[in-house]
């Protein structure tokens, strides 16, 4: 049996150092509003994941209004929820991610960004797909007032096989 879930996640910048995405450190004059580090990419992968087996989406599982979640780490709650996802007898057969932003250019980030989420969710880097665009400078994003990301991600019932 399979299963699709799909998320989005969008973040609000301000002026800063750098922020978290795909849980690689990028460069940049902006830094991200969130209660957690805001990596927008690893929430869409997380959620997507959730969706996928009707888990509900992230805010059910990491509140915001909870000093345990606050800073949190992407990282971490991507390898939860996928244990979670293992637990229910599934497992990730690939995911499709894009991320929308108009500065920095993603391209060099690209290759540690599959091998950082491949990592995380202890999968190969072929089962990671991160596409880029931008919003041709409309709306927030287009403004650089913030950045998103969106995931679709198809997981497989695991079956033993009987002798």
């Amino acid at each position: 049996m399979v299963r699709i879930g799909q998320s989005f996640d969008i973040h609000k910048f301000k002026t800063g150092s750098g922020f978290k995405l795909g849980g690689v450190d990028i460069s940049s004059d902006k830094a991200i509003i969130a209660h957690s580090d805001g990596d927008v990419l690893l929430h869409a992968i997380a959620e997507s994941l959730l969706g996928a087996l009707a888990l509900g989406d992230l805010g059910q599982h990491y509140p915001d209004e909870h000093d345990t979640t606050e800073n949190i780490d992407s990282a971490m709650i991507l390898k939860e929820v996928y244990s979670t996802i293992k637990k229910e007898g599934y497992r990730l057969q690939n995911i499709d991610c894009m991320v929308y932003l108009e500065v920095p250019k993603l391209k060099p980030y690209m290759p540690l960004m599959q091998a950082s989420i491949a990592t995380i969710l202890n999968v190969k880097k072929h089962q990671v797909s991160i596409k880029a665009t931008t919003f041709e400078g409309l709306g927030e994003i287009g403004r650089n007032e913030a950045i998103a990301a969106s995931c679709v991600a198809l997981l497989e019932k695991s079956t033993l096989r009987k002798l």
